[in-house]
């Protein structure tokens, strides 16, 4: 694959790294962390081998959602800088070759905002139909209840006006109504703004959510959301050339698939998507010791278009979904990884990171992290995972996995100089607190996490079939042992996968002939006439890359 014909899609093989910039580095000792902190901290994540960070919603807030619920697009939230401590990260971050994307989150605003304060000022508001108002909530509108412990239905009636306005999330977060051409403009507006000040694209909030159109006055007669969706892309396309949109789109794969847009064009709606499925079968595997969850995962997931791509992670900022698993393979996770209540959201997620899940098993932890950087699809960190960072469950909800970051051994973890009781959310205790997790210790440590994840980053940047190749699974003679081969018309990579707590064997019938050359250590691996046999420890893992190095 010549550089000449991937570079204008940086984002297929990049390396993306979300980070929220209040929990990440205080930078002027408040307790809050801010964008000059997170300046100061760009260097720690060019050493990763980051070529992308995702910035969690930076702006105006009243909390309600952690920042989801925001009162001004225009602006960055004065307790995390100032608009021009915003571009000065920005181009610090170019200059270290680091691309930024932002939330987007346009499917709703905070009650506090401006606009909606206005919609509520009458029925003959001018900015009334910003929102999606009704006399009574339509019998054939959405059903399903996003936060069931907060919230006893989608529409909240408003006494002064005397009608409901639609709510998919918290009641103080009123939906945007995107059938409204004014709030279609003003949402393109507000992605030119951030674009100008050097974004190169956007995480897509709540997708579906954003584009629902069920229940609203005459639904059968509003205009397509997917075609604004493409119009969405091709005014970002207009205004940046290499910007993308990454969309957080948890339905099936077919689904999913209508979000990419036209196949024809090679995609001309969501740049990316998540792969909810994927990530939910993993866990899947990993609780049964089997590969077979996963790997039907990959046989079913849909080729994208050829602009497009998958976006591969082991959790994100939010709960780690697992709805899209039948009640009894979830209730098997949920066994296996967290079978206390407090350790569960909704009855259909996990609020835990990983390596607490696993009791701090470094083979499952790398184990996981092996996958996220060889299956097919961009692989994207969330802050702190490169140092196996625990959650703190005493913090509210999704909020345990969002606690300060860990940099040093300290009770402050190097996160600030402000007593941590000022903090935004509480630190962890025990064997995941800062004093036996930090990126001071591990820095310099060739046998850390951290060092592994390093290497995880450069095999993946050594390696472009895995980003760009076509992905088979193969029959590896073993049900715990997951192989797939990855090719493209240079080269093939074959990656295996032990999810068993016991030494295998894999037999990857299929493979090309030509020697084995481990991606990760450089060794080869002898090959016998046929298909290699390869030994897996437990929840072991081999990169080989086929033929000469």
């Amino acid at each position: 694959m010549r550089l000449t014909e991937t570079a204008d899609l940086w984002w297929k093989n990049a390396v993306v790294y979300c980070v929220d910039v209040e929990t990440f580095q205080d930078g002027n000792g408040d307790g809050v962390g801010d964008f000059p902190g997170l300046t100061q901290r760009i260097d720690h994540l060019v050493r990763l081998g980051v070529t992308c960070l995702w910035l969690m919603p930076f702006h105006p807030t009243r909390e309600r959602d952690d920042g989801y619920d925001i009162t001004d697009y225009y602006a960055v939230d004065p307790r995390l800088g100032t608009l021009g401590e915003f571009a000065e990260f920005v181009r610090t971050a170019r200059d270290r070759g680091l691309r930024v994307i932002a939330d987007l989150v346009v499917n709703h605003t905070s009650d506090h905002h401006p606009w909606f304060q206005d919609a509520c000022s009458g029925r003959d508001a001018r900015l009334r139909d910003w929102y999606v108002w009704c006399d009574t909530p339509p019998e054939d509108g959405p059903k399903d209840i996003t936060f069931p412990d907060a919230e006893q239905s989608l529409w909240q009636y408003h006494e002064p006006t005397g009608q409901y306005y639609f709510h998919r999330f918290y009641k103080e977060q009123p939906d945007l109504n995107i059938t409204n051409p004014e709030v279609r403009d003003e949402i393109a507006r507000i992605m030119g703004f951030w674009t100008q000040l050097g974004l190169s694209g956007f995480r897509v909030d709540a997708v579906p959510f954003l584009l629902e159109t069920a229940g609203q006055v005459d639904a059968d007669h509003l205009p397509d959301p997917h075609a604004y969706l493409a119009d969405l892309r091709a005014f970002l396309g207009r205004r940046n050339g290499e910007a993308m949109l990454l969309g957080e789109v948890n339905l099936p794969y077919d689904d999913t698939l209508r979000f990419f847009g036209d196949p024809a064009s090679g995609g001309d709606e969501l740049t990316m998507c998540f792969d909810f499925i994927g990530m939910q079968r993993m866990y899947l595997s990993m609780a049964r010791q089997q590969a077979a969850p996963l790997a039907g995962a990959l046989r079913e997931r849909p080729q994208p278009p050829r602009n497009a791509h998958w976006a591969t992670f082991v959790r994100n900022h939010d709960e780690l979904t697992l709805d899209k698993l039948s009640k009894s393979e979830r209730d098997e996770v949920f066994a296996a990884f967290g079978p206390a209540a407090d350790m569960q959201l909704y009855g259909r997620g996990l609020r835990r990171r990983l390596p607490p899940m696993v009791g701090g098993d470094r083979r499952r932890i790398e184990l996981a992290y092996s996958l996220l950087f060889t299956l097919p699809g961009t692989p994207v960190l969330f802050y702190g995972e490169e140092i196996g960072m625990g959650e703190n469950l005493e913090a509210d909800g999704r909020l345990a996995v969002r606690t300060p970051m860990q940099w040093t051994p300290e009770p402050t973890a190097g996160f600030s100089d402000a007593d941590p009781a000022r903090y935004p959310r509480p630190l962890p205790g025990g064997a995941f607190g800062p004093e036996h997790v930090n990126v001071r210790d591990q820095a310099h440590d060739p046998h850390s996490l951290l060092a592994r994840m390093r290497s995880f980053v450069q095999g993946y940047r050594e390696a472009p079939e895995l980003a760009w190749g076509h992905c088979e699974i193969l029959d590896p003679g073993d049900p715990a042992v997951l192989a797939h081969l990855s090719s493209t018309g240079d080269g093939a990579v074959l990656v295996l996968h032990n999810f068993a707590d016991r030494t295998v064997t894999a037999t990857a019938a299929g493979v090309p002939d030509g020697p084995l050359t481990d991606i990760l250590t450089g060794a080869t691996v002898e090959r016998a006439a046929g298909a290699p046999r390869v030994e897996l420890p437990p929840y072991g893992y081999r990169w080989l890359r086929v033929g000469e190095p």
